[in-house]
């Protein structure tokens, strides 16, 4: 076996594009797969540094990407995104993997940009624990969010160009043998917790470097990007302060200021100071209902919808909005943004092209109009493939169709007069195309939840004037699908753990919970069994690498934040034991307990409280349901039956799924449920997962219960 490592040739894309579509696991996975011309577009689009391609007698068996933007994130400058990290099975045990990050990291040295930016899912055990042990750094985020990733930092290049100035001849002997950073950084546990520790109100992580005999010190300002200290540590235990160099690059730092607001008719606008973002929120919906990027007057550097990077920006109050410009040395745009009688206008001109715009539609629950007329219930996976991973791969939507969105508080309507692409069905790139005048206008149009489905926006004018589509009464789709085994649904044995029940000893509802498990590990209605659970293992549950119980609570960031939206439920470290039944973790000030009547007719109340959660407090549960069930839920007011297959998430006030052996499971807020609860489902290959969550701060309840049939809403 004899493997080359060499950058990406003209030609290659065909071999890197069939290279995924064989293996599921690929980092960046398309329903249907994705073509060599879009991988070759999707390389150009995200302004790549490098790509490095592992061949194996003319066969490609690995690739390595750098990007300064992936359509999620934009990286800031001096940084790099990595991505399209694969190496095909046969191949992960030997060198590939090594040869691929350190070869990148050179080539990030030589260029100048000297932090790695990364993404990993932390239930890939095998990946996480390579990137913590090259030395990669948790600064943000430290459990997944919705995407199902964390991210991850590595500041050894910084590190490294920083001291290099000051370092004796000894010390770059031994640093020009380095061929692998995991000989070089002290390994880090492989836990899902922040690097960061303030000093002095700045956050800093701290790095130590074994280079020969040699040892290097250093903190990190994980804000500005620079190595704040760092000192040397010969043989002889001697040691000395380190000159720093700065970086050839200044990072600006956030200034967070309070963002521009404007609107009328129940609709409020904000414009952020800091990236030109804008949000549209409603009455009645919890989180923005519409977001949109700006598009930086560079075009290869536009914010991702994930994230974007902080951006001089002019923004004054005109009329009913405000005017926003971007200066970049000779280049400059212009957005004037307003929101009057329910229409959002962007009009933008520029000296040159500017980057791609993403926009969201916040809508969790309703119906999404195709533009080929078909209607599918709003979420990922229904409608429109999610091309999330690889915006290149997106749907492009014919010029003179419009698309529609109908939810409980408003409904959207969106005129295609200019180049649109569908990621996935609520997440859309728009160019900018300057009509005779020499403006690019974008028009985006709400109206009230009381106008019904039946009056989805459609607007062929120009100047947005709003028409009645004239929609029939919306049909719900009904998808039948196979209803097979699950195979292995964990133990479920007692293991010599102390049994909690519910009622009497022998009644036909019994319950276990374990402080250990975090939450209830074994749930049946007589013969049914209406939860999985591994425990008393540890196993992993699609990006959670820490399932261990059938039903349990957790603190999550908003449903809604753009940076990283609804995690996963991985639990907080340690649970007490109110009673049998209820739970209580100290440190989050989390509780939760269940009311579980002896009569299985009555259905099983939880209720949860964490008054000092500052966005989401979420139950979770995993259901015995075969690997392809069927789902019955209500979204946006219209009841819908799916396959589980069909779908990858799914919002819904009250849901019925059916269990393995035929029984359905039940779940909706009770009747004194706060505000803005409701159901979330996403469907993995571990299972079918459903997060019953409401806002923190107040307490919250739900109702369980297991019927022979599915209900109605």
């Amino acid at each position: 076996m004899s493997i080359t490592i060499r950058p990406y040739q003209e030609g290659d894309a065909h071999d890197i594009a069939a290279l995924y579509n064989r293996h599921r696991d690929n980092p960046n996975p398309v329903a249907g797969g994705i073509t060599g011309d879009e991988l070759e577009r999707e390389l150009a689009e995200r302004d790549t540094g490098t790509f490095l391609v592992a061949v194996d007698g003319g066969r490609v068996v690995g690739t390595f990407g750098l990007f300064h933007n992936t359509g999620r994130r934009s990286a800031r400058a001096g940084e790099l995104i990595a991505d399209m990290f694969f190496v095909a099975p046969a191949y992960r045990n030997g060198v590939i993997t090594g040869r691929l990050f350190t070869e990148a990291v050179e080539w990030m040295v030589q260029s100048g940009c000297l932090v790695l930016r990364l993404t990993v899912n932390p239930a890939n055990s095998v990946a996480f624990k390579l990137y913590r042990r090259v030395g990669c750094v948790s600064v943000g985020q430290t459990v997944p969010g919705e995407d199902g990733n964390v991210e991850l930092h590595n500041y050894i290049p910084l590190v490294l160009r920083s001291v290099f100035a000051d370092l004796g001849p000894e010390v770059r002997s031994a640093l020009g043998g380095l061929n692998s950073f995991g000989t070089v950084t002290e390994a880090r546990d492989d836990e899902l917790r922040s690097d960061v520790r303030p000093v002095d109100g700045v956050r800093t992580v701290d790095y130590h470097l074994a280079l020969g005999d040699f040892r290097i010190d250093a903190s990190v300002d994980v804000d500005r990007g620079v190595v704040r200290e760092a000192r040397v540590t010969g043989p002889d235990g001697a040691g000395r302060a380190l000159r720093l160099t700065e970086p050839p690059y200044r990072v600006r730092a956030p200034r967070r200021p309070q963002p521009h607001r404007f609107g009328s008719d129940g609709l409020v606008c904000e414009v952020d100071g800091d990236d030109g973002t804008l949000s549209v929120l409603a009455e009645g919906h919890h989180g923005p209902v519409f977001v949109s990027t700006w598009p930086s007057c560079r075009a290869d550097r536009p914010a991702g919808w994930r994230e974007g990077e902080p951006r001089d920006l002019d923004i004054v109050p005109v009329g009913d909005g405000v005017r926003i410009t971007e200066r970049c040395g000779e280049d400059e745009v212009v957005g004037t943004v307003s929101l009057t009688e329910g229409t959002l206008r962007q009009d933008f001109v520029f000296t040159s092209r500017p980057g791609r715009i993403f926009q969201t539609v916040g809508l969790r629950q309703g119906t999404f109009v195709h533009p080929d007329g078909e209607r599918h219930p709003i979420g990922l996976g229904l409608g429109v493939r999610d091309a999330s991973e690889a915006v290149a791969a997106s749907q492009v939507v014919p010029v003179g169709t419009d698309l529609a969105w109908q939810g409980t508080s408003c409904g959207i309507g969106l005129p295609v007069r200019e180049p649109v692409r569908l990621i996935h069905s609520t997440l859309l790139e728009r160019g900018l195309t300057p009509g005779p005048d020499g403006v690019a206008r974008l028009r985006t149009v709400f109206h009230p939840a009381a106008a019904g489905a039946d009056a989805l926006i459609t607007d062929a004018a120009a100047d947005a004037r709003t028409a009645d589509a004239g929609a029939d009464a919306v049909r719900p789709a009904t998808l039948d699908g196979p209803h097979g085994d699950h195979g292995d649904q964990g133990d479920q044995g007692d293991q010599g753990a102390r049994r909690r029940t519910a009622g009497k000893p022998g009644a036909a509802r019994r319950l276990e919970l374990h402080a250990s498990a975090a939450g209830v590990t074994s749930w049946k209605e007589g013969a049914t069994k209406v939860l999985r659970s591994p425990y008393p293992r540890t196993r992993v549950f699609g990006y959670n690498p820490r399932w261990t119980a059938g039903m349990w609570v957790t603190a999550e960031n908003s449903r809604f934040g753009r940076a990283s939206g609804l995690g996963w439920g991985v639990r907080p470290a340690r649970w007490e034991e109110k009673h049998p039944l209820g739970l209580f973790a100290p440190r989050e000030r989390i509780g939760w307990e269940l009311t579980a009547p002896e009569d299985p007719a009555e259905p099983v109340r939880a209720e949860l409280q964490a008054p000092e959660s500052e966005e989401e407090i979420v139950l979770w549960l995993t259901p015995n349901t075969p690997r392809a069930t069927t789902v019955v839920l209500d979204s946006g007011g219209t009841r819908w039956e799916l396959d589980s297959a069909g779908f990858r998430q799914i919002w819904a006030t009250a849901a019925t799924v059916r269990l393995a052996d035929g029984s359905w499971l039940d779940c909706r807020p009770a009747d004194d449920a706060c505000a803005h609860a409701e159901l979330v489902l996403r469907t993995t290959p571990s299972g079918l997962l459903i997060g019953c969550v409401s806002p923190g701060r107040r307490p919250s309840a739900w109702q369980l219960a297991v019927h022979s049939g599915p209900t109605r809403p």
